[in-house]
């Protein structure tokens, strides 16, 4: 395949917003698509380098959607999508875990495993869930919302249909067409790219507190260099750069916030 031996050619750099980015080859890509793919993007954003594990990957997201796809009625949106998050729950019925992976790398070989029950956080169930009703050929959305169950940042999806929008909260198996997000004044809708930024974001704040400030920076960046409003990306690079004495720069992204 044309192309292919560059993905062993050193890690390149680039700069945004003053930081000085390192972007793998895949990454590269990523960024100069303006509407990425919800699955590749994030198994990108994940920490996939190579084309060859991109391909493992996304081959195994296939199996998961030929696993799901006869339990899936061929009927109305709104039908196929419950369908989908119920069959989800009957596979893991404990597969919510609140500080569990967000990389859709790790939620993928959970999801697959049957050995292992617990397989994600919020933003990793999130992501599998519109990965799959992507597949299916629905609109699938995520929603943020700064502050929900008083316990801080959170996701879930929302699909648009017809009958109009609904909110699947993944957290809990009763969550397909939950009411407790509708009246939230700071609630969000995000698209797959900044789906896919929030991902850079979990990884600069595991960083970060690992003390590594200037991978915080990178990753925080490259979630901002995806989604150029993502206030929160702003704060914490912020404090990122203060902790690493670039105090000018620190001030610089304040202004954003």
């Amino acid at each position: 395949m044309e192309g292919r031996p560059l993905l062993s050619m050193p890690t390149r750099l680039c700069y945004t917003d003053g930081v000085r980015l390192k972007l793998n080859t895949l990454e590269k890509q990523l960024f100069a698509t303006p509407q990425p793919d919800l699955a590749w993007g994030a198994l990108i954003a994940s920490g996939v380098k190579k084309q060859e594990d991109l391909d493992n990957y996304l081959a195994k997201l296939y199996t998961l959607y030929q696993q799901m796809a006869p339990e899936i009625p061929a009927e109305s949106e709104l039908t196929k999508a419950r369908s989908l998050f119920d069959w989800l729950w009957r596979e893991k019925p404990d597969r919510c875990e609140r500080r569990g992976s967000y990389r859709l790398t790790e939620v993928l070989d959970a999801q697959l495993d049957p050995k292992i029950q617990k397989v994600g956080n919020c933003l990793g169930l999130t992501v599998l869930y519109n990965a799959l009703a992507q597949c299916l050929g629905l609109k699938v959305n995520a929603v943020y919302v700064e502050d929900a169950f008083g316990q801080g940042p959170h996701v879930f999806s929302i699909i648009h249909t017809s009958q109009g929008a609904i909110d699947i909260e993944q957290i809990m198996p009763n969550g397909f067409d939950f009411k407790g997000h509708l009246h939230n004044p700071k609630r969000e809708e995000w698209s797959y790219t900044e789906l896919i930024a929030d991902i850079y974001h979990s990884t600069g704040n595991k960083f970060f507190e690992q003390g590594n400030h200037e991978e915080a920076v990178q990753n925080y960046s490259k979630a901002i260099r995806l989604s150029p409003k993502y206030t929160k990306a702003y704060l914490n690079r912020a404090l990122a750069l203060f902790m690493l004495g670039r105090d000018k720069e620190a001030a610089k992204d304040l202004e954003q916030v």
